[in-house]
């Protein structure tokens, strides 16, 4: 998977939220997002990574995605 579709992805669950994804290996499946975003503002850590988590659950649950490392955060 590209990092430019991952992206895609979350610019359409967060948007205006400044997105970054890193393909961690080169292998297209081994991937680190960074997302600011003010929808994370008064949610928990584990609350935000699910979010990001349902953004992405497809590639997830297809094993497209096979490592995905999240960092979040709100705008407050």
């Amino acid at each position: 998977m590209a990092a430019n579709t991952i992206s895609a992805l979350l610019d359409h669950a967060f948007p205006g939220g400044e997105i970054g994804v890193e393909d961690r290996t080169g292998g297209g499946d081994h991937f680190q997002v960074t997302v600011t975003s003010e929808t994370f503002n008064g949610l928990s850590l584990i609350e935000q990574h699910k979010l990001v988590n349902a953004a992405l659950a497809v590639p997830l649950a297809d094993g497209t995605i096979h490592e995905l490392r999240i960092r979040t955060k709100g705008t407050a």
